[in-house]
């Protein structure tokens, strides 16, 4: 790789230890790539919670924040996805006091390195959105494909160590998604019956998601006769990125790189498009379904919940009483609990049984764990990101409406 005064002055060790093994790091990863160089981001986003790093990738963040301050400290606005854990909800999920003691020595190793604990993967919506044109190194999934696509901004999936790294180095390699030449449309699909809610959406990026399975395929989706909101958007990217390893879609007059199909495919040969109908989306439901169980756990999570959503799920439980054989998690980002609490809505969820989670979200949770403690098998969920993930935690998950899933945790079976 090409590098720079500044880079090559790092890779020497002249701005630290920390700076040094950055700047390592990502010029391996730049390598596996072929970038030729690096390039500046605006903000970097660490997916890091307590599960993955364990004892020793905790032991190792608190080598880092024993540097220096000048040598530690990130360089660029830090940000972190969803921890492990929730220190006011842990106990009434039967979270362990191990796990809460791993937790608070990540937070204080990170915040020694100057990372901002902003505990959300839905910082587009809460914290700095990103622009059209900004470069940046992001990690969780759902966030990447949300500020490629939605936003226009440019990212790959940089796992935990590449975005500490760009944290510290204020870039990342030109490779990938931060390059034009990939960035075009290269599979088109036909929407042929519009989605009605967010667990729709979430299918149809599990549908997409199958068909494509590449992260260097861009799929490009027409048929739209309105545009999707943010949620719709976020939900339908979450699921594209999870069942697909998909990092940029475009909707052609919704995504800032597409106002054409033709801008879309960036001008090439339109594909011949596959068309997604009702009997798909109705055979992707009864791939997540088990009509008349018992439902154990309902989770809205993966991703975390807007405002919005949270005046939703409010309105739908208000005045009702969760099945006392059934738990109800909500899980949402610290600046929207705030928000839920000062208005109400968090009252209103808690009274009628169930648990509001900031900063967390239900997958990166310890799940193995607490259905262990808590004796969970069935779960039910609005998010079809989370169906494709929790079976390996030992779930059975089902896909329903945020409605449904509000209405089972009711009557404590699935309706």
């Amino acid at each position: 790789m090409q590098l720079a005064d500044e880079e090559k002055a790092m890779l020497a060790g002249a701005q630290g230890p920390a700076r040094q093994w950055a700047i390592k790091h990502q010029i391996a990863v730049g390598e596996f790539f072929d970038a030729p160089d690096f390039v500046a981001v605006g903000q970097a986003h660490i997916m890091a919670d307590t599960e993955s790093l364990g004892e020793a990738g905790v032991a190792w963040l608190e080598e880092l924040a024993r540097l220096p301050e000048q040598h530690r400290r990130v360089r660029i606005p830090t940000i972190t996805d969803p921890r492990g854990l929730d220190f006011d909800s842990y106990k009434r999920l039967r979270q362990t006091e191990a796990m809460a003691g791993l937790e608070a020595r990540a937070i204080a190793a990170f915040e020694a390195l100057g990372v901002l604990m902003t505990n959300t993967c839905i910082n587009y919506q809460t914290i700095l959105p990103p622009v059209r044109g900004e470069h940046l190194a992001f990690g969780d999934t759902g966030v990447v494909i949300y500020s490629n696509s939605v936003m226009g901004a440019r990212s790959n999936f940089e796992g935990g160590p590449s975005a500490l790294s760009a944290g510290l180095t204020g870039r990342t390699p030109r490779y990938g998604y931060h390059l034009d030449a990939h960035r075009a449309g290269t599979r088109h699909f036909e929407l042929r019956h519009r989605p009605r809610d967010l667990a729709d959406w979430g299918a149809l990026g599990g549908i997409v998601g199958k068909a494509t399975n590449s992260y260097w395929e861009v799929p490009v989706v027409t048929g739209l006769s309105a545009a999707p909101n943010s949620d719709e958007l976020k939900h339908f990217g979450a699921a594209l990125a999870s069942f697909g390893s998909v990092a940029l879609f475009h909707i052609p007059g919704v995504t800032p790189e597409a106002p054409t199909v033709a801008d879309a495919f960036q001008g090439r040969a339109v594909p011949a498009a596959a068309p997604i109908g009702k009997s798909d989306f109705d055979a992707f439901f009864a791939g997540y379904a088990a009509g008349g169980d018992k439902v154990d756990v309902v989770v809205f999570a993966a991703p975390q919940l807007s405002l919005v959503e949270m005046q939703q799920v409010a309105g739908l439980i208000g005045g009702k009483r969760i099945h006392p054989g059934t738990s109800l998690i909500v899980t949402t980002s610290p600046e929207i609990k705030f928000a839920a609490d000062r208005m109400g809505l968090t009252k209103t969820i808690e009274g009628a049984g169930g648990i509001v989670a900031a900063g967390v979200c239900f997958y990166q949770s310890y799940a193995r764990e607490m259905a262990e403690a808590n004796g969970w098998q069935r779960l039910l969920t609005n998010s079809a990101k989370l169906v494709n993930i929790i079976a390996g935690y030992g779930y059975k998950p089902t896909l329903a409406t945020m409605e449904k899933c509000i209405d089972s945790a009711v009557a404590g079976k699935i309706v």
